[in-house]
C-alpha cells in the first residue's frame, strides 16, 4: 500500500508542476487512455484464462445485468428526488 500511496504522491507533484505545459497535459492524456486499453485487455485475458469464470458466465451475466439495473434505477430515483429538493424553486405564497 505505501509504494501505491508514494507513486500517487509523486505523480500529484509532477502533475502539479507541469500542470500548464498544454503539450504534456495531451501527451498524458493520450497515455492515460492507452494505458486504460491495455489494462482492460489484460483484465480480459484474465478472466478467459480463469475456467471458474468461465464455466459459470451466464450466471455471472445475470447476476452484472440485475446489478448494474438496480444501480442505475436508483441513481435515476435519487437524482430526481434531489432534483426536486434542491433545484426546484417552491412558489411562495
Amino acid at each position: 500500500m505505501i509504494p501505491v500511496l508514494l507513486l500517487m504522491t509523486i505523480g500529484l507533484i509532477i502533475g502539479y508542476v507541469l500542470r500548464n505545459k498544454i503539450k504534456f497535459i495531451l501527451i498524458s492524456n493520450k497515455a492515460t487512455t492507452l494505458i486504460i486499453y491495455m489494462l482492460l485487455f489484460l483484465l480480459g485475458i484474465g478472466v478467459g484464462l480463469n475456467k471458474t469464470i468461465v464455466s459459470n458466465m451466464t450466471n455471472i451475466g445475470l447476476q452484472a445485468i440485475l446489478i448494474t439495473f438496480g444501480a442505475v434505477l436508483g441513481s435515476l430515483i435519487f437524482a430526481y428526488i434531489t432534483y426536486k429538493l434542491f433545484f426546484i424553486q417552491k412558489n411562495e405564497k
